[in-house]
């Protein structure tokens, strides 16, 4: 499902995955609509449109969108990597107590 679109030269995310035809511009980003699209790209198919200067008019929508791909798609990229950690250290955690 994708999560974060450029269109008609402007950024959007999608607010909640249970409505996935109302979208909310980037400039009404607020810290719960953070956490809840890292909550959406930890547990499902999360994607997004490529960043791309040219194709976002609006320079506040530019770099919120830019900042927001960078770092979700570094996330993804390392989401394997960083789910097996937080596994191996409540595995270890775990341990102790048993």
């Amino acid at each position: 499902m994708i999560y974060l679109k450029i269109e008609d030269n402007r950024g959007f995310f999608l607010k909640d995955k249970n409505s996935p035809e109302d979208w909310t511009e980037l400039d009404k980003i607020e810290k719960d609509d953070l956490m809840k699209l890292l909550d959406y790209a930890t547990e499902e198919e999360f994607d997004m449109d490529e960043y791309n200067e040219e194709t976002l008019g609006n320079k506040a929508h530019q770099i919120i969108y830019k900042n927001l791909y960078e770092k979700f798609h570094n996330f993804l990229s390392n989401k394997n990597r960083f789910k097996d950690e937080t596994d191996n250290i409540f595995k270890e955690e775990l341990e102790k107590y048993q």
